[in-house]
């Protein structure tokens, strides 16, 4: 039998990382790409911490980071950790006692910022706290605060820098033997993260976390963070990513995902294929597929939607796709199940009829799903 792929030019050979648990999530080795997002509330107001991470699990999160500036947020911390679904990742910097705290309160992994923690004695006893509360450390290099040896040998930020900060981090945590812990080196430019990322890929065989910090907005950071993450993973490149967004949390987690759908390495929930709309759609494509987005939210089953507005590319997509509706005349167009034509639908009330046929086949799936288990 070929070992060949079907379909060789949507391979993307992942980059040979070891495993890490951050709480009960596999990060690394051959585990899923998992997508993080971090809170913007205040830590110490807790019940509006809680309420943000779990509106990001419900999203799709796996984990979520929460930042401890201060003592209070520490107490904060343990509150949040006993309360919510996913595992925290307690966001450091200046303050290794932060660190030290979050481990005490539950934290599942502890970010460390190279440029701001301090000496390499501080670093040992976050170390010692981590494995005593086993919990995994991320360093997290940045490139607006590398440590000020760097700059100066350096003259600026850049890769060489960043890397040679991680690099300089790992050994700490090696001597120390600790090696429950992943890297990351972000930069907002995205050639230097890209840059980085590489050297670093080839430099550890330790987990990578992904991110171009401080993208932007939604629609300009969904772009840069498309072209930097999207770059890296086609490369193999990441085993966790983070969407930096000036938005909310949930905003970065379907980011994450829809980038990790469009190279395939990631499925969860409704992926609706939709054409930009023209003179010869049969119906509205614009307005039918912004109230679909909506009303699949809920759908979690990785399955596909093809909403094209005439039969020019609508049959042909349509065969490759869950459900399908290509838009006709006369106020009708025709629904596809399974790659196949079933049935024509009038455009007044299709959409709640594509939604129950993607609830349909959702459960046909997931139904399929359990048979095959057993």
């Amino acid at each position: 039998m070929s070992l060949h792929s079907i379909r060789p030019w949507r391979d993307i050979p992942r980059r040979k990382s070891r495993q890490i648990m951050v709480g009960n999530v596999p990060v690394g080795g051959d585990a899923p790409i998992t997508v993080q997002t971090m809170t913007n509330t205040l830590t110490t107001d807790v019940a509006a911490t809680i309420k943000q991470v779990q509106a990001a699990a419900d999203a799709g999160a796996d984990i979520v980071r929460v930042s401890v500036p201060d003592e209070a947020s520490s107490k904060a911390l343990r509150e949040i950790v006993r309360e919510v679904s996913v595992p925290i990742v307690a966001d450091i910097h200046f303050h290794y006692k932060r660190g030290i705290e979050a481990a005490e309160a539950g934290a599942a992994c502890l970010r460390i910022n190279p440029g701001n923690i301090g000496d390499e004695k501080r670093v040992r006893e976050v170390i010692k706290a981590a494995r005593d509360h086993n919990c995994s450390i991320r360093i997290g290099v940045n490139a607006g605060s590398l440590e000020r040896h760097l700059l100066e040998k350096y003259g600026e930020p850049c890769p060489d820098a960043m890397v040679e900060s991680g690099l300089d981090h790992i050994k700490i945590l090696q001597d120390n033997d600790f090696h429950e812990f992943k890297i990351s080196c972000k930069a907002s430019d995205v050639f230097m993260a890209a840059a980085a990322y590489q050297q670093l890929a080839d430099a550890t065989d330790a987990p990578i976390h992904l991110g171009i910090t401080e993208a932007g907005g939604l629609m300009s950071g969904t772009i840069k963070s498309a072209i930097g993450l999207g770059n890296l993973l086609w490369s193999g490149i990441g085993d966790t990513i983070r969407v930096s967004l000036s938005a909310d949390p949930v905003e970065e987690v379907k980011v994450g995902y829809e980038i990790l759908k469009s190279l395939g390495l990631r499925h969860r929930g409704v992926n609706i294929i939709s054409c930009p709309s023209c003179a010869r759609q049969g119906f509205d494509v614009i307005k039918t597929v912004e109230a679909l987005e909506k009303r699949l939210e809920h759908i979690k089953t990785p399955m596909s939607l093809s909403i094209i507005g005439c039969v020019v590319n609508g049959p042909g997509e349509a065969l490759m796709t869950d459900v399908g509706f290509t838009g006709g005349g006369a106020g009708s167009g025709m629904v596809y199940l399974a790659g196949k034509q079933s049935h024509k639908l009038g455009n007044e009330g299709m959409i709640e009829h594509i939604v129950e046929q993607v609830e349909e086949r959702a459960a046909q799936i997931e139904a399929e799903a359990v048979k095959a288990a057993e």
